[in-house]
């Protein structure tokens, strides 16, 4: 479930901030003056052309668009977890979106929906006694399962949010990435082309007025962009996906390159010219990053955890390459998981790739490796 609030930044209490950063975080001295002063005595008032309203103290809320913003609303909401891993039920958090979520079993499905809308209940009346408003027309719900296991549950059709009843949905969005219920990313694709040929249609027209340098500056901050967000999520979708996705990337680089564009024969030309790298090895790219930065400390421990080191039962000496353990999987479904797609494309990298220390070292010669594959 995809939890919604009502201005969810605006309704911080400041009073029950401060608490929360005192006696459960631990914010004390200098550090805990700074954002009290941060955060108090600010006000507000409405300008129009040369009238302004009279002032008011703004006594709750964070600020939005800051750094700070979304870690001291975090910090106000950390109680959301207690209270989920009272009910067994799982729970991740980024600033104001908050999932929940649960593992059915076809045996006892009953039990664990019951946990959940108990768990969804102590959570609103928390919110209620907390200054948060949970808006449960706005809460959406979804089952992700394969087609099989989904047939399991047609029992299922809501959950109940206080006194709401949330309808299952095909699809939600979280973060700006949208999941369909069996996870084949079809409607991710879809958003991404949609969104993606909107910009290509209007740098079109623009395109004789630009240079090469800015046409390839405007491409990567509003197409580009939208490729690679998130796209290591897209690991493993189907051929059909990616041959979407790769025709956008094409047509890109032919805005991209105006009128020369017609020197090339073919469009794999056209990314080798801009140094692009092709949709599929763009996922792999980014599932590798992953892995170093996990490697390297630079990743969140709820990935890091995912992976293990590849221990041989005797001396090897794969036991000194840096491998990771690739878990055993029965369904394609489960090969497109992090814990098993990471390992997958790291141990297909070259020795000394995967021995690289620093960043931008390993960036330089993973591009430079996915580049020789993807044209040679």
């Amino acid at each position: 479930m995809s939890l919604d609030y009502s201005a969810a930044f605006d309704t911080v209490d400041h009073s029950i901030l401060f608490d929360r950063l005192k006696y459960s975080f631990g914010f004390t001295g200098t550090a805990f003056t700074w954002l009290q002063s941060y955060l108090t005595g600010r006000s507000q008032f409405v300008k129009l052309g040369n009238h302004n309203s009279s002032s008011t103290s703004i006594t709750t809320g964070v600020p939005q668009g800051s750094v700070l913003g979304p870690l001291l609303f975090t910090i106000y909401t950390s109680p959301i977890a207690a209270i989920a891993s009272a009910h067994c039920v799982s729970q991740q958090q980024y600033a104001d979106d908050t999932q929940l979520y649960i593992a059915l079993s076809p045996n006892d499905s009953s039990t664990s929906i019951v946990n959940l809308e108990l768990c969804l209940n102590d959570l609103y009346y928390w919110c209620c006694l907390n200054g948060l408003a949970l808006n449960p027309d706005k809460t959406d719900s979804i089952l992700l399962g394969t087609r099989q296991r989904a047939n399991s549950y047609t029992d299922i059709a809501t959950v109940k949010v206080a006194d709401t009843s949330a309808v299952l949905k095909n699809k939600i969005k979280i973060l700006g990435v949208t999941l369909d219920s069996h996870l084949t990313m079809d409607s991710q694709v879809s958003d991404i082309c949609r969104s993606a040929f909107y910009h290509i249609r209007a740098m079109r027209h623009i395109r004789p007025t630009i240079t090469d340098d800015v046409a390839k500056t405007i491409a990567c901050s509003f197409v580009t962009s939208r490729l690679d967000y998130v796209n290591s999520a897209l690991y493993g979708i189907s051929a059909k996906n990616i041959h979407r996705l790769q025709r956008m990337q094409n047509t890109l680089a032919r805005v991209v390159l105006g009128s020369s564009a017609s020197k090339f024969s073919h469009s794999t030309d056209m990314l080798r010219y801009l140094h692009w790298l092709p949709v599929e090895y763009r996922i792999k790219f980014k599932l590798a990053k992953l892995v170093f930065n996990t490697r390297n400390n630079s990743a969140p421990l709820y990935l890091t955890c995912l992976l293990d080191d590849y221990v041989p039962g005797r001396s090897l000496r794969s036991s000194q390459s840096n491998l990771l353990t690739v878990p055993s999987y029965r369904l394609n479904f489960g090969a497109r998981s992090f814990r098993v797609a990471a390992p997958t494309v790291w141990n297909s990298l070259p020795a000394d790739i995967r021995a690289c220390s620093l960043h931008s070292t390993f960036t330089c010669h993973l591009k430079t490796f996915y580049f020789n594959t993807a044209f040679n």
